[in-house]
């Protein structure tokens, strides 16, 4: 597909509530996905005044009710983006990324290699779910 400046979108996704961090795919693939990396610290919050039940990020990020709303997200998010530019699929990761966990550097920019590597299986799920549709 066409070359996406990943930042640009990146930086949309970001300016959701429920998004800390956000690292958007897609070269030499038919289309964008993304990884996630939710505001756990909001999600916690949003997820008990839902009254749903967790025991841990996981569990919580692999909630139905939690899945809806970051498809929502997205969804609106979307439309304020070129077509090209649109996330079709993503995926949330339980973990926050930051300078001290590795995947940020301390300017807090993406380390995409690192990012790619740690999130392989992921990413192969993502793009070989895709040559079935």
């Amino acid at each position: 597909g066409k070359y996406v400046a990943p930042q640009v979108s990146e930086n949309k996704f970001k300016e959701s509530f429920f998004i800390e961090q956000i690292m958007v795919v897609g070269e030499n693939e038919k289309f964008a996905s993304a990884l996630v990396s939710p505001n756990f610290s909001y999600l916690h919050d949003w997820a008990t005044d839902h009254h749903i039940k967790f025991q841990d990020n996981t569990d919580l990020i692999r909630h139905p009710k939690v899945l809806e709303v970051f498809q929502k997200e997205v969804k609106q998010i979307n439309k304020k983006l070129a077509f090209h530019e649109q996330i079709k699929r993503f995926r949330l990761v339980k973990d926050e990324w930051t300078p001290q966990t590795g995947e940020l550097s301390p300017t807090l920019k993406l380390k995409r290699r690192l990012i790619y590597k740690k999130y392989d299986h992921i990413l192969k799920e993502i793009f070989l779910s895709s040559k079935s549709d």
